[in-house]
């Protein structure tokens, strides 16, 4: 078993990690019901696209010698109606200068290790995926 999901009410849900132990809380969003005051279960799915390419590409990185430390992504989760779904997720890539001048070559192949993660791999393709790779682009 990977994790355990409790429900507190109030539309919030426990999430614990059974292995480590870590947990987080998790809340309807306004626009259904909810207070907006966690992650909702379609945050986590978007975000979970963002923390898996970068995971992926922190791992190639260190097989080619660097690290990605201050790589930041930010995610925009897009709903959709009839039904209710997560439509499209854009992220936007924040390269730290230090890692703007990487070689073509190197910029290839970490963001193909991204476009190919996981997650990526596992999303609908009904679901629009747009990746803005900032100073990678």
């Amino acid at each position: 078993m990977t994790s355990t999901v409790v429900y507190n009410g109030n539309l919030r849900t426990t999430c614990t990690h059974l292995k480590s132990g870590d947990h987080f809380e998790t809340d309807a969003p306004t626009d259904n019901n909810g207070k907006g005051e966690r992650f909702s279960p379609t945050d986590l799915m978007a975000t979970s696209l963002a923390t898996c390419m970068i995971t992926v590409m922190g791992i190639k990185a260190r097989t080619m010698g660097f690290d990605l430390d201050g790589v930041k992504i930010e995610v925009l989760k897009i709903m959709k109606a009839d039904p209710r779904r997560v439509g499209g997720i854009e992220l936007t890539f924040h390269i730290p200068d230090s890692l703007a001048a990487l070689d073509e070559k190197s910029k290839v192949i970490l963001k193909h290790t991204g476009d190919t993660c996981p997650v990526m791999k596992s999303i609908h393709p009904d679901i629009e995926v747009k990746t803005d790779w900032g100073k990678w682009a």
